[in-house]
């Protein structure tokens, strides 16, 4: 097993990880024929099938499973020594892998690349936006170096910085303006628009109407902030959406704002990182350029 490379470990864990060699290959930046190749390769050299191959799809075999575990280990380490020699420098230099949920992204990232762009030459900023779930997952596999999230994430492996704290609002159709705002019982009973399954938000949202179960009728679903509000403004509900995001999402939509009494509901916005990750001082940098973004938003 001598010729094993690097390179075909993460042909091997692009392919476990997306289960199809067309969106492997595109993820490695490569053909797919050329991935195929090096997978051949490494399964002559192991001497045994890491994947079954049917016409639509690619999945591990039980071998090819453990395989897999061991494989991220291995990258994620890889990762970690060239980190090394990037916090060796003492300030941020290189690629930034930053992970952030779609309702704090498009209303936070802007302020904080361009502070980010601003402070640190040579930055090189690479962004997902994903659910939360998903951001954790990749932070374990090592494919992200930190992430933004609404706190807690509550996971062993992981460092959490608290940032700053925003209320939530209410959003309702715009001839409720001036309508006395709603406590938790009387929202229970009128037709609250919330995001999809997934989404950390609609949990703190449920949790602040201490809602635990509900009728389809009751609670309709959108895919984003910027959906539910159009929705509220031609009448069909209400919404919750986080203070940040009233500027943007109200701007063209026929709807009012209101602010609830105490105690508001309200989310912590933070940022994590693997405890091992070399980059945890200049990640506190990041953090508080975060932080500053933050404040400044919501002034």
């Amino acid at each position: 097993m001598t010729n094993l490379t690097l390179k075909q470990l993460r042909y091997f864990e692009a392919l476990a990880r997306h289960g199809h060699f067309g969106r492997a290959a595109d993820a490695c930046a490569i053909s797919q024929p050329a991935l195929s190749m090096q997978i051949k390769e490494l399964e002559e050299l192991l001497d045994t099938e890491l994947f079954e191959r049917s016409a639509r799809q690619v999945r591990l075999t039980a071998f090819g499973e453990e395989f897999a575990l061991r494989v991220r280990t291995i990258l994620r380490s890889v990762d970690e020594l060239t980190d090394l020699a990037r916090a060796s420098r003492g300030r941020l230099v290189g690629r930034l892998r930053l992970g952030v949920i779609p309702t704090i992204a498009p209303y936070l990232l802007p302020a904080v690349i361009g502070n980010l762009n601003r402070l640190y030459d040579g930055l090189e900023i690479h962004v997902r936006e994903t659910l939360t779930s998903k951001l954790v997952q990749e932070l374990a596999d090592g494919r992200i170096d930190a992430a933004i999230v609404a706190l807690p994430v509550s996971e062993p492996f992981l460092c959490e910085v608290a940032l700053f704290a925003e209320d939530f609002v209410l959003i309702r159709p715009g001839e409720d303006e001036g309508k006395p705002v709603p406590d938790r019982e009387t929202l229970r009973g009128m037709r609250l628009l919330l995001l999809e399954e997934g989404h950390c938000f609609r949990e703190q949202a449920l949790s602040y109407c201490d809602i635990h179960s509900a009728r389809p009728r009751e609670l309709l679903d959108g895919s984003s902030l910027a959906t539910l509000v159009q929705m509220v403004g031609v009448g069909i509900g209400v919404t919750l959406i986080p203070e940040m995001a009233v500027g943007v999402e109200t701007r063209c939509a026929s709807v009012s704002v209101a602010r609830f009494n105490s105690p508001r509901p309200s989310r912590t916005v933070g940022m994590i990182w693997r405890k091992t990750s070399p980059l945890a001082k200049q990640l506190l940098q990041v953090a508080e350029v975060v932080r500053q973004s933050g404040d400044a938003l919501r002034a």
